[in-house]
């Protein structure tokens, strides 16, 4: 079913087709009463054939929607057109998974950022209870600046009624194979296949089988026919990493067989499991190859150094004495805990009163400044709604001072009219123009700024009081 740009479904205005699957059709739109863009993915009307089956659609899709995590593709809202439900989601910018991996030989390092992205998507779903079912390639976006985003997340469980495991397919499949139980041929683990019920471990099966592609830029249990892929599945083993010519950190083979174990009993128990052990690999992405290059030259340079290293040794002891009389303070430890995975360049951060919100403008897409929210229980940055403007302050009552129009005029500075608006509230009310910085009095109530006026500069404290 097409639908023409300019139709609005619902508040959401259709600007232009995205791409259609087996799963539907997915549409560039603009949320009218948020002025932003989102995907508009237009389901099946056979989801609206029965009212139970339509409220549980309904039910399920609320629940994932509370799976805010900055690698699950956000889920907005659904509704109806005629007939047919739609899912409204994020908008991305970049490229699936599979285009990654049909454009050429993923590096192994970048591969493990990936495969960390994932598991800690599928980790942060696991734990509320939902599981993806239908984990492949072109259900894993890449985008433009390098996060991984899982898309469909129980797609495959809100499509399909799931007593009917002999027939049940998934609207994200390609083509229609009978046979295909909740999942994708080629990536459904072995309980899948065989139709009984699965579990978080089915997704690790099938997050092992697409790390195995990534790696080798092969499927793992690729055949000539369905039959014979299913039956690799269940009873084969997909070619050991090393024979395939691929060289990296000695752990990534070991993850990998264990997420492809037959047994669920014997693969990782938990995506948080499994992200942790790919986390430890992190920096250990050096090839053998490499490794042993290096060792070769220091051997071969060896000798020559060993009479030096041994003056050197009587050197260093002295100097070591003076140093430890002369050394300074120790220096305090410092911690620092990451609470945003957005890319890009921080302008200014203020907590709110509550010492559990951040907020904070930066310049994260297409060269824009906004101001985004972060909370500690929420650890992705979403847009305050104001619409482009620079925080410069907040006060004690939670009043936000921000730049409207801004224009970056150097060194982290930017210029633009200064305005005031309470957190959470509509549209900022303007003050002054020319405005450089601002901050508020310490009751809250003043504010302090900075101008630029007949070519001086200025600090008015109230505004219009040159000081």
């Amino acid at each position: 079913m097409a639908i023409a740009p300019g139709t609005k479904l619902g508040p959401y205005e259709i600007v232009a087709p995205l791409g259609a699957g087996g799963m539907g059709e997915v549409y560039r739109a603009t949320d009218t009463r948020l002025g932003r863009d989102v995907a508009v993915k237009v389901l099946p009307a056979t989801l609206t054939n029965d009212g139970d089956r339509l409220r549980r659609f309904e039910q399920e899709a609320k629940t994932v929607a509370t799976l805010n995590h900055p690698n699950i593709l956000g889920l907005h809202d659904i509704g109806t057109y005629q007939g047919a439900p739609f899912l409204v989601s994020e908008l991305l910018a970049g490229e699936t998974l599979r285009q990654k991996i049909d454009a050429g030989p993923i590096p192994t390092r970048r591969t493990v950022e990936y495969a960390l992205g994932i598991a800690q998507g599928l980790a942060a779903a696991h734990n509320k209870g939902i599981v993806h079912r239908d984990l492949k390639p072109e259900n894993v976006f890449i985008t433009r600046d390098g996060r991984v985003k899982i898309l469909d997340f129980g797609l495959a469980k809100l499509v399909r009624e799931e007593h009917s495991l002999e027939t049940a397919l998934t609207l994200t499949s390609p083509t229609t194979t009978p046979g295909v139980v909740m999942g994708t041929i080629g990536y459904m683990s072995p309980e899948q296949v065989r139709g009984e019920p699965s579990d978080e471990r089915s997704d690790i099966f099938s997050f092992g089988a697409v790390l195995y592609e990534m790696l080798t830029g092969k499927r793992a249990f690729k055949r000539d026919t369905t039959v014979e892929t299913m039956t690799a599945i269940l009873k084969e083993e997909p070619p050991e990493l090393t024979d395939t010519g691929w060289q990296g950190p000695a752990g990534l083979p070991k993850i990998l067989s264990r997420c492809l174990e037959k047994s669920p009993e014997r693969r990782f128990q938990s995506a948080s499991d499994l992200a942790f052990a790919i986390e430890a690999l992190s920096g250990t992405a050096t090839s053998p190859g490499v490794m042993a290059a290096a060792a070769l030259r220091k051997s071969g340079a060896a000798k020559r150094w060993i009479w030096l290293a041994l003056g050197g040794l009587a050197c260093a002891a002295v100097g070591a004495a003076i140093a430890w009389t002369l050394r300074p303070p120790p220096r305090p430890v410092v911690m620092f805990q990451r609470i945003s995975f957005e890319r890009g360049t921080v302008i200014r951060g203020r907590w709110l009163a509550e010492a559990k919100t951040l907020l904070y403008s930066g310049v994260l897409h297409d060269g824009i400044p906004d101001t985004y929210v972060i909370r500690e229980d929420y650890p992705t940055s979403v847009s305050a709604g104001l619409h482009g403007a620079v925080l410069l302050a907040v006060s004690k009552q939670d009043q936000l001072a921000v730049l409207v129009r801004p224009q970056f005029w150097g060194q982290y500075v930017w210029q633009g009219t200064l305005a005031r608006v309470p957190m959470g509230g509509t549209e900022p009310r303007e003050l002054l123009d020319n405005v450089y910085d601002a901050d508020w009095s310490p009751n809250g109530n003043t504010l302090a700024v900075i101008v630029h006026k007949d070519d001086m500069w200025r600090l008015e404290y109230p505004i219009g009081k040159f000081c």
